[in-house]
Order: C-alpha cells, then structure tokens, then sequence
C-alpha cells in the first residue's frame, strides 16, 4: 500500500516542481516520456481538464446572457412565482417542452395570446360548472327571503327541484284500474251545467287528458299563476345560462315594448332570486346529507329506489318533514309510472302528513298542500280540493295566487258565486291581476251579463299573465263581442288561433284530435256512412211519426235549450243517445227510432256527440257559436221544415232543411241558425264519430 501510495505523491511532486518540456521540433523531452509513462493519466487529465472547464464557461455565458435577455422583457415573479401562466402547450402544468419555448429552443405558439383565451376557457367552463351544480343538490340557505310574496315552483333554489312539482294529469287509459273518480258524483262543472249539457260552446270544463293521439288544446290549468310561472323563470334562467342576454329593445319613444316575453320572464326570474323556499328546518339540515342522496334517485328517474330511500328516513327520522314530503314526491312520481289511483292516494295523504308536522317550514307546508290539492281534483275529489286550499289561504291570507287557485276550485265545483266572491276579493287587493279578472269575466259572462264581462276578459288577456292564455277566455271573449255585434270578435279568434288554441278563426272547438279532414260541410260519399244516410232518409216518416206523438202526449220529453246559445225565440230537444249511452227511458217514447240506430255504432257509439229530435218555434235566432270537439260529424235530418225562413250557415255557406233529406256539417266550425217561418221546423239529430279516428281512438277517447 506505501509502495503504492508514494509513487504517486512523488509524482505530483515532480508534476509541480517540472512542468513537461518540448523542444522547438515538438519532441518530448526523456522527462515528459517518464512522466507519460510513471504520470501520464494526470499530466493528460490536467490538459483536458482545462478544456472542459473552458467549455463549461462558454455555455453559462451563454445561459446567463439568454436568462438576462429573458428576465429584461419578463416580470421576474411572474416567471418564478406564477409558472402555470407559461403553459405554452396548453397540457395543465410547466414542464420541459414549455422551459424550451422560454429559452428559444422551440418556436413559441403566440403563448400570451393562448394564455388569455385559456383562463377565459377556464373561467367560463368554472362558471358553468358551479350553476350546474347549484342544481342537483340540497343547499338551504340560511338567509331570510327578500320579499314576503310566497311562490312554491320551479324556484332556483338548490333543493334538486325538489321544491314543487307542477300539476300534470295523468292521462287517461281504457284499462279500469287507473279511472280517475267521476267528478258529477260530488261536483258540477266549471259553468255550473251537467255533464249531459254537452254543448256548452267551450265552456270551461275540466277535461281529463288526452290519449295519445289526442291534442287538448283547452286543457284547464288549475295551479293559476305559480306552475306556468315558475316555467318561465326556469326558461328565463337557462337562456341566460346559454349566453348573454340581449339588450331589451326601445320603441321609438324610448320605452321598452309592453307585454314583453323577455320582460316578463326577466321579471319572474328577478321574483325567483329574491325569493327561494325554504323546505328544511334546523333538524333536516343536520340529515341534508342522506336527503340529497335520496333526492338525487328521484331526479335520476330511479323512482322505486327513492322511494325506498326516503322511506328508510321516515322511518329513522319521523320528525323530519323534508323526508316526508320526499316520500310524498316519490309515490306522486311513481303513481303516474304506474298510472296507478292507489298510489296517488297514498301521496295525497303523505303530503298531507307532511304539511301537519309541526316544525315544517311555511314553504314545504304551502308546497304540500298545494300539491295535495292538485292531486285531489285531478282524481275527481273537487270538495277536499276546495277544503285544503281553503286551509291554505287561512294560513297565507296574503297570498293572491292560493285565492286565485281557491277561485278556480269553486268553478270547478260549479259553485259560481262562490268563485265570484273570491275574484271580486282579489281584485279589491290586486285590480289589476290578469288571471282574477278573466275568471271573473267568464263568470260575469255566464250570468248573462255580456257587456260587462268584455272589459274584463279582454284585459285579463292583455296583461298576458299566466294562466290568461287559455283558449276558452279567447272563445268567450270572441263570442261576447258577436253577441254586441263587435266585428273586433274575429281579431280575438284569430289571436285565439295564432296561440295555438283554435284550428282557425272559423273552427273554434277546444278538444281535438290533430290530422283531421277539416271542412265545415260534408256529402254522404265522403263521410262512408251512406249505409245510415240511406236508412235515415228511407225512414224520415217514422221518425217524424214518432217525434211528432212525443211532442202531443209528453211535451215535457222536449227540454229547453239550457246552454244561453238563443238570443231570441223557443228551441226544445229530446234526447235519445248522450255521450254513446242511451238516456234513461227515452228510448221508450220512440221506440222503433232506436230499433233501426242500433245497428249504426259509428251513432249510438260517438261517445263525444248525441241523438236527439230538435223543434224550433218561429221567430228563434241561435248566436253563432261552435261545438266542443272535431271528433264528430253532426247529421240533420228534415222532418217537419216550413217552405221558407228557415235556414242554416256554417262559415260563409248558409243552407235549407228539406223534409226526408240529410244535411251533413262539421260543428266545429261556426254556425248559426234562424227560424224565421210561421210555424214550427223539426229535425232530426245525429251525430257519428268523424270518419277518420282510429276505432282504439273512438273507444279511448273521452266522453264530452
């Protein structure tokens, strides 16, 4: 180890004290060779060594000069502190492709310029984001509403749309086991009529909801205000979400234009922001966590496992109403899945159990009761309706759209002045609320009172609040106006058309089946029923035989006309067939008229028209009006017709009766009668199913 050691310290010794020596022909010297030999790794290295060292210092000249450069045109802390601005490929983060592009190793891709646009990206799918979240979780605030006005659906509030659902009918099947409760056992209509007054010219009637085929364009919303506005305010907020909203237009005074729909829904959704419910009290938002996990099932659609889920809460927390309401909103959802009437009795009652506990906040008490009351009328219950949303305006006396739903509840009962008085209450308070004045037209219009329910309808409809635009308020607003002679009456139905409630201006009929063939006047051969046109025509005198010895023995089988269609004179009916069903022992009093309709199914099975003899006495005008539906044709057959002044118009056709002949119209379009003879005109009148439904549409469609 010394032997070794020495050599080697000897040898830097001599390195330092002789240096190797050339000659001037650049030979080596014996010492150089020695010292190759003995030393020549280290007097080798120290050559190289100088070499690198060089080179090494030339290249941080180099790196120093581009860090200066670099660091002169960049803010120092921006490049050290802030690295992700530098991103320059865009992949998230700063690594050595980006350090290339800052030390000019690499073409930069105009990094300032991409930088900008990807923090706005950033920002703007941030933005999104937090919105998107806002709305599928339970987030209650805890601040207390801006506003005292109380609205229940559709808010933006956090509660995963919890909040309140709107009203929707469930449509109706053929099947028996989801038959909504028949509302003439406990109620009248809304015009306070029978359901036998069939011709009641768009009066409103709450229809039950079409099948699938079947387009109800007069369909009764009972939720007034709330349903249809929270709609716009969700609307309104998904188009500002989309983009920004467009500057409100000036007319050339200055002023924004009136009736605005952007207006109006910039106006709701203010209302929405003020104003969230409050469905959780303290003791649910200690358990919010478990409540969003079930919501979160509803609003997948995962129904069953919902209603599971927040059965399980009821069941761990009996003292929580938000659970309980859940649970409510799960059967609510899963009776219309199964379209299942039990079902929707059992959320009728859980609602309620909801609103009754007695920590429930005032929202989650106004949302479950309101919507136990929509339930209740929809399965027919119209008296435990008007109960619970009597309750309801006890408990929020100020609340104008609870009294407007109550108004609507006793309409639907057929209790008129009932309704009257909560219409004239409201508009005390609130003059000016569209959906109370047109209500209180139509019933002023009922009353016969023409004159005075224009006003009303006609401004109920121009406030274009929600719940206005309903074709029945055009039709009778229309049909006000004719009455007077007010030619302005067609500028309503044509509005009336352009909203969608009306096929035209001409055909006015409110429950329709879309498709159609629409004409207002028909021959036999295009109906396919000249099989009944033939019998009908070959045994016109029987007919008459009969009818004619009603009218001397039993006048009192002929009934007036009930339903405020004369403006002058006497018109009696006799019915045999109402809503495809014979009419108790009518059939008695005509026996052999009956024996030869029985083999026409397309007569006595047109569950949406009637079969009657009609007799009007001289000096009888009939207003214009129109039938309910497009779904049938109307027959008449002359029987007893005087030779002149009395005729018929449907649109702009007016035509004659003949005696043993058949007259074959569309009653859907506008028509108009006038007896102007000196002696008494008798038809017959038979309605068939239209000859384009389906027989599954003539057997599921609805009786009107």
């Amino acid at each position: 180890m010394t032997q070794r050691k020495n050599p080697k310290l000897h040898s830097k010794k001599e390195g330092k004290a002789v240096p190797p020596v050339e000659s001037k022909n650049g030979k080596r010297t014996e010492i150089g060779r020695g010292a190759a030999g003995g030393g020549g790794d280290a007097g080798g290295g120290s050559k190289y060594s100088m070499l690198t060292w060089f080179v090494v210092l030339a290249l941080l000249g180099v790196w120093s000069s581009v860090a200066v450069v670099y660091f002169d045109m960049v803010d120092y802390d921006s490049v050290i502190g802030k690295l992700m601005a530098y991103d320059t490929d865009g992949d998230g983060d700063f690594d050595v492709e980006d350090a290339k592009v800052l030390l000019g190793l690499k073409e930069a891709k105009t990094w300032k310029k991409m930088s900008s646009e990807k923090t706005e990206s950033v920002e703007t799918k941030t933005e999104s984001m937090v919105k998107k979240s806002d709305e599928p979780q339970i987030v209650e605030t805890t601040e207390e509403p801006k506003t005292s006005e109380a609205t229940t659906e559709g808010f933006e509030s956090e509660d995963v749309d919890s909040d309140i659902q709107a009203a929707v009918p469930l449509p109706p099947l053929a099947e028996d086991n989801f038959v909504p409760d028949d509302p003439r056992e406990s109620a009248h209509f809304y015009d306070g009529e029978e359901a036998d007054d069939i011709d009641t010219t768009g009066a409103l009637v709450k229809e039950p909801e079409p099948q699938e085929t079947v387009v109800e364009s007069g369909q009764y919303v009972t939720s007034s205000k709330i349903t249809q506005e929270e709609e716009l305010i969700v609307k309104s907020e998904e188009n500002r979400s989309e983009g920004p909203a467009e500057e409100p237009k000036e007319t050339e005074n200055g002023k924004e234009p009136e009736n605005s729909a952007v207006n109006q829904m910039d106006k709701l959704a203010e209302t929405a922001k003020k104003k969230k419910p409050k469905l959780l009290n303290k003791f649910d938002k200690t358990i919010k966590a478990e409540m969003d996990a079930a919501e979160k099932l509803r609003k997948k659609g995962k129904v069953e496992e919902a209603l599971k889920a927040f059965e399980s809460l009821v069941q761990k927390y009996p003292q929580s109403p938000r659970a309980r309401y859940g649970k409510a909103q799960c059967e609510d959802d899963l009776a219309e899945k199964l379209r299942s009437n039990d079902l929707l009795q059992r959320c009728i009652n859980t609602y309620r159990e909801a609103a009754d506990l007695p920590d429930a906040t005032k929202d989650l008490l106004r949302a479950a009761m309101k919507r136990r009351a929509e339930r209740q009328q929809f399965l027919g219950r119209m008296r435990s309706s008007l109960v619970t949303l009597q309750k309801l305006v006890e408990i929020f006396p100020d609340d104008i759209a609870l009294k407007n739903d109550l108004g609507v509840a006793h309409l639907l009962l057929g209790d008129n002045k009932g309704a009257k008085k909560v219409y004239e209450e409201v508009l005390a308070i609130a003059p000016s609320d569209g959906f109370a004045k047109v209500h209180y037209g139509f019933i002023l219009k009922s009353e016969n009172k023409i004159a005075e329910s224009i006003p009303y309808l006609r401004e109920g409809l121009e406030s274009g609040e929600p719940g206005t635009d309903d074709g029945r308020f055009y039709f009778h607003l229309g049909d006000a106006l004719q009455r007077i002679g007010d030619d302005s009456a067609y500028h309503w139905y044509e509005l009336g058309h352009k909203h969608g409630h009306f096929a035209s201006v001409w055909q006015r009929s409110l429950y329709n089946v879309k498709g159609l063939k629409a004409q207002p006047w028909w021959t036999p051969k295009e109906t396919g029923y000249t099989d009944l046109v033939k019998m009908l025509e070959r045994n016109w005198k029987t007919f008459r035989d009969e009818a004619l010895a009603v009218m001397d023995q039993e006048t009192g089988r002929f009934v007036p006309e009930e339903e405020n269609l004369r403006e002058k004179g006497e018109w009696g009916q006799f019915t045999l067939w109402q809503q495809g069903r014979k009419v108790g022992n009518a059939c008695q009093g005509a026996p052999k008229t009956c024996a030869l309709l029985e083999r026409f199914p397309e007569a006595t099975g047109c569950k949406r028209g009637q079969i009657k003899f009609s007799v009007m006495q001289p000096g009888t005008h009939v207003w214009p009006h129109t039938g309910p539906t497009n779904c049938r044709l109307r027959m008449h057959l002359g029987l007893v017709i005087p030779k002149h002044g009395c005729r018929i118009r449907c649109t702009n056709q007016t035509r004659e009766w003949e005696e043993g002949k058949v007259l074959i119209f569309d009653d859907s379009f506008e028509h108009e009668v006038w007896q102007d003879a000196n002696s008494y005109r008798l038809i017959f009148i038979v309605d068939v199913w239209h000859p384009e439904l389906t027989p599954y549409q003539r057997q599921t469609l609805s009786p009107i």
